[in-house]
């Protein structure tokens, strides 16, 4: 059963946030600490509505914050009940579809990360390796990586790049980087947040740059552009036209194209850094924005480690 929805899951495209007003109240009841009144909202649309999409992924993101406030037991309690339903729900309709996507692929993570909050690190990575076999080639696939990277990447060889398609300078692979520390930057042409990052990583390289810090910047292809549904051509030409907007500070990052990167390094949250030292070994990997504070300290512990070592 689980192949089959798999592949009911691959023809929906994934979206960070699904629609439906329970979605919106649960969040807000969240967001104020409230987990009773949104367990309360919960029910009350589900003895109406019954258990629809928009109802599952109010629950997962009732799992997501009880696992931010560190209550191991109820997150995991929620996240066990959204994936359970989800199942029985894509099981019967034989389709699946944004919100199925969101809902499913937080219950896994919030599991996961419920686990290793409980300090069992290694059955954490063992649930999201056999996670990732069961859902390899869905929209959930990176999700999935992402938070193994989360557990096992930091102090680990990097992945290799896949450069065999870009923007700008031709990328060097990063066998070709070793011997300068490399800061992957992976972005999205619709992603507000990388847009906010690029003065950041300016700042970032003007100081660091000249000390060896090479700046790469990975990016996809997303069947579409800001004025709709977009043949590769037409969106690359358009990713092209977003790096000269928001990016020109940054003209010197080189960007591969590659979907493939982002299954790799489960660059499911845009952006995400990652930062290697001069051997490539990976010294931070971070889904989400960052400080410049936070990154600089990062890419200072990464340099004094390699003039140490000379």
């Amino acid at each position: 059963m689980k192949r089959r929805v798999a592949a009911w899951l691959a023809l929906a495209a994934c979206s960070a946030i699904g629609g439906g007003d329970i979605v919106s109240d649960v969040r807000a009841a969240c967001a104020a600490h409230n987990f009773a009144l949104a367990g309360q909202e919960i029910q009350r649309y589900r003895a109406s509505a019954g258990v629809t999409p928009d109802m599952m992924e109010a629950l997962s993101w009732l799992a997501r914050a009880a696992l931010d406030d560190r209550q191991y037991d109820r997150a995991d309690n929620y996240a066990l009940e959204t994936r359970r339903l989800a199942l029985e729900y894509l099981n019967r309709a034989g389709k699946g579809d944004t919100a199925i996507v969101t809902a499913l692929g937080a219950a896994i993570e919030v599991h996961a990360q419920a686990l290793a909050g409980e300090g069992r690190r290694a059955d954490s990575v063992a649930y999201l390796n056999g996670e990732m076999a069961t859902w390899s080639g869905s929209p959930m696939a990176p999700r999935i990586q992402k938070n193994i990277n989360l557990l096992t990447m930091e102090s680990k060889p990097a992945p290799a790049l896949e450069i065999g398609r870009w923007l700008g300078a031709k990328p060097a692979s990063l066998a070709e980087l070793k011997g300068h520390p490399v800061l992957l930057f992976f972005w999205a042409h619709w992603c507000g947040d990388c847009k906010a990052e690029a003065p950041i990583l300016a700042h970032l390289m003007a100081t660091y740059g000249p000390k060896g810090l090479v700046l790469v910047g990975p990016t996809q292809l997303y069947g579409y552009t800001a004025a709709g549904d977009a043949s590769p051509e037409v969106e690359m030409r358009y990713v092209e036209e977003v790096r000269r907007e928001f990016y020109s500070a940054l003209g010197s990052m080189t960007i591969p194209v590659s979907a493939e990167n982002f299954q790799r390094y489960g660059a499911s949250t845009t952006p995400t850094l990652v930062l290697l030292d001069s051997g490539g070994t990976v010294r931070l990997y971070h889904p989400g924005a960052m400080t410049y504070d936070g990154l600089a300290g990062a890419v200072k512990r990464v340099l004094a480690a390699r003039e140490s070592r000379s």
